[in-house]
């Protein structure tokens, strides 16, 4: 047994050992860690801030940006296909014609985010929250959009041909002139929706609630709208050969030949 000396020095050694050994705090981390990405030293930047950003025009294909706060950062022209952007913040970022394809973005958060003639094609955006997002004529082809939600949010020609936005959210949103051939629409909502001109040939939209929408001149042959709601919409001018119609509610819907339905 050693003596009450002895122990009482061996303790105090310890003591001063663990209080001059360094510590490393989680934000201190995600600090080294950020400054190591700008600089391109690293490609992975998990649960970093990276607050407004200047990545216009890298190269960060594959970075795993997962949980990072990217909040207004700006990335216009970046390569970032088979990113992970799983839980990021992306709130008003400016991704315009940026490189996103197969990147992974379940979860993300992308308000008022710009997404303009980016190439998303076979991105996973499951659960995001596109809200007012900025996506004209965005490249979405086999995206994986299910119960995102994209209300209010700007889709103007945008490509979704073979997408699935099954149960999302896609209320009085813009898809004027939108191609969303053999898209998968089922249960979601598009109340309110702007589909003038819009493509949905063979598009499944069983069970979608397209109450007072837009469909002026929008080729829906072929699509499948078994129980949909178009309680109120307007199909001016629609095309409807093929299309499925089973239990589809049409209170006051403005039929392709202008008649009001009963």
């Amino acid at each position: 047994m050693l003596a009450p000396f002895r122990a009482n020095a061996l303790g105090a050694l310890l003591f001063t050992a663990c209080a001059l050994s360094p510590v490393v705090w989680p934000s201190m981390a995600h600090a080294d860690d950020a400054a190591n990405f700008l600089a391109g030293q690293s490609r992975a930047c998990v649960k970093c801030s990276l607050v407004a950003a200047q990545l216009k025009q890298k190269d960060l294909s594959g970075a795993d940006l997962t949980g990072a706060d990217l909040s207004r950062a700006v990335m216009h022209r970046a390569k970032l296909g088979g990113a992970k952007l799983n839980g990021a913040d992306l709130t008003e970022a400016n991704l315009n014609k940026t490189d996103l394809k197969t990147a992974s973005l379940v979860g993300v958060k992308a308000e008022n985010a710009m997404f303009y003639g980016s190439d998303l094609s076979a991105a996973d955006l499951s659960d995001a929250d596109l809200a007012n997002a900025k996506m004209q004529t965005a490249y979405l082809v086999s995206a994986k959009l299910d119960h995102a939600r994209i209300s209010e949010a700007m889709l103007n020609a945008v490509r979704l041909d073979d997408a699935s936005l099954r149960d999302a959210d896609l209320s009085k949103t813009n898809l004027v002139e939108a191609s969303l051939r053999r898209a998968n629409l089922e249960g979601a909502n598009l109340d309110n929706a702007g589909l003038v001109n819009a493509v949905l040939r063979d598009a499944k939209l069983e069970g979608a609630k397209l109450t007072e929408a837009d469909l002026y001149g929008a080729d829906l042959s072929g699509a499948d709208l078994t129980g949909a709601d178009l309680s109120g919409a307007r199909l001016t001018g629609a095309i409807l050969a093929g299309a499925i119609l089973t239990s589809v509610k049409l209170n006051g819907t403005i039929m392709p030949d202008g008649t009001v339905h009963p």
